[in-house]
Formats: structure tokens, C-alpha cells, sequence
């Protein structure tokens, strides 16, 4: 991976940080320009079947950019959270993250990283 991508990755981290006290992946994805802020609400309408379509780059890509965020979390010590992705609206209908689906994916997508008191 590019410097300046890591760069861009922990940047974003440290200011979610220390914005909020938590860092979310599609957040991240946001602010280093994989994924748009309007395909993103479109995915949390259920507009859109898994994010993965809408994200720029390979799969490679983004599994390289999620490494390099937990990577950057376990340096930074922050402790990981699942986080339930749900449809904006009534009812509890959840977001896939990925085209497969596959848990262990979705949980990686799904986890946010919160710094301790």
C-alpha cells in the first residue's frame, strides 16, 4: 500500500477520534474517497443491495484499506466494536456490506473502534 493512502487512512482515523471517541471503516471510507456520501445514504435507505458495489477501487483494494485500519487501531489501542447496521426507517431490516455476505466480512465492515477512557 502507497504511503500517502496510509497517510489518508490514519489521518481520518485521528480525526474521527477525536471528533467523536469512535472511528467507523465506511466513515473512513468516506473521507479517503472510496465511497461517496450519497451512496452511502442511498445504502443506508436500502437503495443500494451491499455497499461494495458502490465503493471505487477492487475488492483488493478495500481489503487492503480495512487491514491497514485495524492495523492503525490496535497501534492507537482502541478497543473494537460491532456495530448492528440497519435500514434507516422502522423495523430492523439489515445492510449487507459485502456481495457475499459472509459473516466474518460483514463483522470486519460492521466494527467500529472506540478509545479508551
Amino acid at each position: 500500500m502507497k504511503e500517502e493512502r496510509i497517510v489518508k487512512i490514519r489521518n481520518s482515523i485521528d480525526n474521527q477520534i477525536k471528533q467523536n471517541g469512535f472511528a467507523k471503516i465506511v466513515d473512513t471510507f468516506m473521507n479517503i474517497g472510496i465511497l461517496d456520501k450519497l451512496d452511502y445514504e442511498k445504502w443506508r435507505k436500502g437503495q443500494i443491495l451491499y455497499l461494495e458495489k458502490v465503493c471505487k477501487g477492487s475488492l483488493n483494494k478495500l481489503s487492503e484499506t480495512v487491514k491497514e485500519i485495524y492495523k492503525y487501531a490496535k497501534e492507537l489501542e482502541l478497543t473494537e466494536s460491532f456495530t448492528f447496521y440497519k435500514k434507516y426507517g422502522k423495523g430492523k431490516v439489515k445492510l449487507r456490506f459485502s456481495k457475499s455476505g459472509k459473516e466474518n466480512i460483514e463483522k470486519r465492515y460492521a466494527t467500529h473502534f472506540i478509545k479508551k477512557k
